[in-house]
């Protein structure tokens, strides 16, 4: 595993530019990693396809033939395919779906949760692979198009299950409450619950992203210039920055399981407030 660590580093290392100016000093990674890509295809058009995008389309599609081959033919006992995506899908649906919703919105919400989680999962692993080097993830429409996701999500909850009206009363003016505070509190509860959940939800996963890119970048970078660009004994810094970049890529990987997760869990958590609000 070490041996894959090391040469995955090293393809990633020689993939990014050596951000080296024309003076020879290094050049730290900035915001140009994300806006201003060159277009890939259809450029001038409204599908132009850049980086970013292409790495979205291929991630998703990559999760989306890999679940369907797994379990295009189910058997009663499961071969090693089938046996690992329905591992996956019973993680979701026990640790996330069933024990925040219960058996029966479980249930019902399954195939959202589950959507969500698998499609953000894959865009997020995408930061750690070699010639992709960038999340998914890592530009605000992704983040922003999955919180409206959930956003519709726990809004069609509330309705569905507790009314229109009901849930809307419910979660504007909590009862318990003296009624010259619903004055103060209805505000903050309409940003609160109808505003800041969505953006909340896309600005923690777009946050953990970015950063998780520009630090690799900025190990990785700095590896390919101690390396070509310094001469001399400082050159052997690039060892510990690629070091350093070793350690951040497992770390990264384990951020982008938990994020798929949070972001699911949030999900799942919005939506049994909504659809609970009558209890």
């Amino acid at each position: 595993m070490e041996t894959a660590l090391s040469t995955s580093a090293l393809v990633t290392a020689a993939l990014l530019r050596p951000f080296a100016g024309e003076d020879g000093e290094f050049k730290a990674p900035g915001i140009d990693e994300f806006v201003g890509l060159p277009a890939l295809f259809f450029e001038g058009t409204p599908f132009e396809i850049n980086r970013i995008i292409m790495v979205r389309l291929i991630a998703l599609t990559i999760m989306v033939v890999l679940m369907y081959l797994a379990l295009r033919k189910t058997r009663l006992v499961p071969g090693r395919g089938q046996g690992v995506a329905e591992m996956a899908l019973d993680f979701v649906r026990v640790q996330i779906a069933e024990q925040i919703l219960g058996e029966r919105l479980g249930r019902k919400f399954l195939p959202l949760l589950a959507s969500l989680f698998f499609a953000i999962l894959a865009m997020n692993i995408t930061g750690i692979v070699p010639f992709a080097n960038i999340a998914g993830t890592s530009l605000v429409g992704m983040p922003l198009t999955m919180a409206l996701v959930s956003y519709v999500a726990f809004i069609y909850a509330g309705i569905r299950e507790v009314g229109g009206w009901a849930f809307i009363k419910n979660a504007l003016f909590p009862p318990g409450v003296p009624w010259p505070l619903y004055i103060l509190l209805a505000p903050v509860e309409l940003i609160n619950i109808f505003i800041m959940r969505p953006v909340s939800l896309a600005l923690r996963l777009l946050l953990n992203m970015m950063v998780g890119h520009l630090l690799l970048v900025l190990a990785f970078s700095s590896t390919n210039f101690f390396f070509v660009s310094v001469s001399g004994p400082a050159a052997a810094f690039g060892a510990l920055t690629l070091t350093g970049g070793i350690v951040i890529t497992l770390f990264e990987l384990l951020i982008a399981v938990l994020q798929a997760y949070v972001f699911t869990l949030l999900t799942a958590v919005y939506i049994q407030q909504a659809a609970s609000e009558h209890h």
